[in-house]
């Protein structure tokens, strides 16, 4: 170990340095969400296709280290689990004041720009790597912090880089090891940690002895912060793969702005010190940061009393809940940067101020607390109702929260009646054989109505939607997965957490109709849109779509089946009536010559004529049912009538039978 490396001395030295730690996960974290944000996302600002498709691969870069800035995060928190202290989420508010960090590190919220990249290189540098922080980035004082860490009282030590305070870390950890021995030193219970099956944070694995401890802190370093060798997916690597082509666009069009004019340094009121900080006073971007705010606060109260030693079942559903809100506030944020922030401003917009609050210790763990944590979420509720009222330029975005908040809230409430009711959501491995007979089967849980017909039944790591009026009733669901999805039973019959999460992915991907749904919490994927646009001809039946559909100017997910006979009851989707009417339509029509398209996928728009045909923009394949290609087309209309001569393809008949759609 280098000798000029600060070792701590004492567990409460070794505790405040990975406090610090943490808060450096946690600033870095708050930084790349808030430039990711920043990134415009529609063509529309200003912005080529080939400059639109390198920014929406920079916000999912930087969201993904983001992301593992969070997994970070853990590992030290689980560090210090293991060593007997709290978790630690709370922060110091931005702009981080100097002499909090050292003078060299320079920790505050701008928007992507040129300079805001070079400083986070800068950030992620390696050791024995010589660059400049960015632009802008200077310390406004330099200063020294190193004090003799042989004291009572904690003190703070300079560091150069990141990877340098993990080697003061790791001293510790060896010095407290050999002083005390590895069972006095590493007291904590391993059932209070997380791990990558309650997060889905690869790698995240409980600290046990000094071995492990070691070897989570090279999984950090190795993966960012002070790695000596950086690899091809080191962050350090990665932001300048970004740095490299952002540059090479600015040689193309040196008026290439990818970003929106977010304040530096949001705060939500007026500062003592103002400078370099934006008060964001307009409305309604004030009320939206209060809100989004709460949210980020509530993220780290769940998180908090995840760590606080309540059982697995529900650990994992305030991580699950941890997710959701995080899912929750990114479109809040992006809004944010919409918005003007103030009128001395005129030119900046909003964004999230990631401010903590001062009663952010963890609850104790207790179904009490989850009751705080629902009754806070129901004020969250309420709020979203008053501003949508209030704005009714925001009420699709207040609507979508308000209705994730509930969710979550329904989940929470479960876990605080089942730890009531000293009822685990699963077995134990240390449970009793017993002789008795078997416990009867576990309910499926109520479905929450989400509107229009829509039901979203809760799991634990996933949740299922269902949506009754387009269901075609292909039985993907009950063959596939008939654990969960129990037919011929009265009441509630989805139960999500009867399989994995994979599992239910690959039935809902099986369902054609869209019928079916999901929405993760554990922090995997949504369903992506499909490479192809398809249009399937089905054999005397409906129209099959696979895309990114956008009905009606609504975007109602990859998997449709619509109606082409013109007796259903719930147009446009179809509900099985061409059995009924028994109606007649070859799925083998004749190849029409038509010529590759440029672009395969993309928004497909159906927009159902009143009393007339689906008239469909968009690239779009239409294939018969053996998977020939019938037709390439960017624009067409497509038969609901029934009577079409020339199906699928409308010919107008419509206005001759006097076809009526029903709106």
């Amino acid at each position: 170990m280098d000798s000029g490396i600060a070792t701590p001395t004492s567990r409460e030295q070794l505790w405040a340095l990975l406090a610090e730690a943490a808060e450096i996960e946690h600033h870095l974290m708050c930084c790349y969400l808030y430039a990711a944000f920043s990134l415009k996302e529609h063509a529309d600002e200003d912005l080529t296709d080939v400059e639109l498709a390198a920014v929406q691969r920079w916000r999912k870069e930087i969201f993904a280290v983001a992301v593992e800035e969070m997994g970070h995060l853990a590992i030290v928190c689980n560090i210090l689990s293991a060593l007997g202290a709290p978790a630690h989420f709370v922060h110091q508010n931005f702009p981080v004041p100097a002499g909090y960090h050292p003078s060299g590190v320079v920790v505050k919220l701008s928007p992507f720009e040129p300079a805001t990249l070079a400083h986070f290189i800068y950030l992620e540098r390696p050791a024995d790597a010589e660059i400049l922080d960015g632009a802008g980035y200077e310390p406004a004082r330099r200063y020294a912090r190193a004090l003799d860490m042989d004291r009572l009282m904690t003190v703070c030590t300079d560091y150069n880089t990141v990877g340098e305070l993990y080697q003061s870390v790791e001293a510790g950890l060896q010095f407290l090891c050999d002083a005390f021995g590895e069972s006095a030193l590493f007291v904590g219970d391993p059932q209070h940690q997380l791990d990558a099956e309650t997060t889905r944070l690869p790698g995240l694995v409980p600290v046990r002895c000094i071995k492990t401890a070691l070897a989570a802190i090279d999984a950090i370093v190795v993966q960012g912060e002070g790695a000596k060798a950086c690899g091809g997916d080191s962050h350090y690597q990665r932001f300048l793969r970004i740095q490299r082509e952002y540059d090479a666009l600015l040689v193309s069009r040196p008026a290439f702005k990818p970003a929106r004019m977010n304040a530096y340094n949001p705060v939500m009121r007026p500062p003592p010190t103002p400078e370099g900080k934006l008060w964001v006073s307009e409305e309604p971007a004030a009320a939206l940061l209060d809100l989004g705010n709460a949210l980020y606060n509530h993220c780290l109260r769940c998180l908090s009393l995840a760590y606080a030693g309540v059982d697995r079942p529900t650990q994992t559903t305030l991580v699950s809940a941890t997710i959701d809100l995080m899912h929750l506030l990114t479109p809040v944020a992006t809004m944010l940067g919409r918005l003007p922030a103030n009128p001395s401003a005129p030119d900046a917009t909003a964004g999230l101020s990631f401010a903590t609050i001062r009663t952010s210790a963890a609850l104790p763990a207790e179904a009490a607390s989850l009751d705080i944590l629902v009754e806070r979420l129901a004020q969250f509720t309420a709020r979203c109702e008053r501003l949508g009222t209030q704005y009714p330029e925001l009420a699709p975005l207040l609507d979508a929260t308000r209705a994730g908040t509930q969710r979550v809230a329904n989940r929470i409430a479960q876990a605080a009646a089942e730890s009531r009711e000293g009822q685990p959501k699963a077995a134990t491995a240390s449970a009793p054989p017993t002789n008795d007979r078997p416990p009867a089967p576990r309910a499926p849980p109520q479905p929450v109505a989400d509107g229009n017909g829509v039901e979203i039944i809760p799991g634990s790591e996933i949740d299922l939607v269902y949506e009754g009026k387009r269901c075609i009733h292909a039985r993907h669901c009950v063959l596939g997965q008939p654990g969960v999805f129990k037919a011929n039973v009265e009441g509630p019959w989805i139960d999500p957490d009867a399989a994995s999460t994979e599992d239910l992915v690959t039935v809902a991907h099986m369902c054609p109709s869209g019928a079916i749904r999901y929405r993760r919490h554990d922090g995997g994927a949504e369903e992506a849109a499909p490479p192809i646009n398809l249009v399937q001809l089905r054999e005397n039946g409906p129209l099959g779509i696979r895309a990114d559909i956008v009905l009606d100017g609504t975007r109602i997910g990859m998997r449709a089946v619509l109606c082409r006979c013109g007796a259903s009851k719930h147009k446009p989707f179809c509900d099985g009536s061409h059995n009924e009417i028994h109606f007649r339509a070859s799925g083998e029509p004749d190849t029409v010559e038509s010529q590759p398209l440029a672009a395969r996928g993309g928004p497909l728009r159906v927009d159902p004529e009143i009393d007339g045909p689906l008239v469909v923009t968009g690239n779009l394949e239409i294939c018969c049912g053996t998977g020939r290609t019938v037709n390439r087309v960017t624009a067409t209309r497509l038969c609901r009538c029934g009577g079409s001569s020339n199906k699928p393809f409308c010919d107008n008949t419509h206005r001759r039978i006097g076809f009526r759609s029903e709106g």
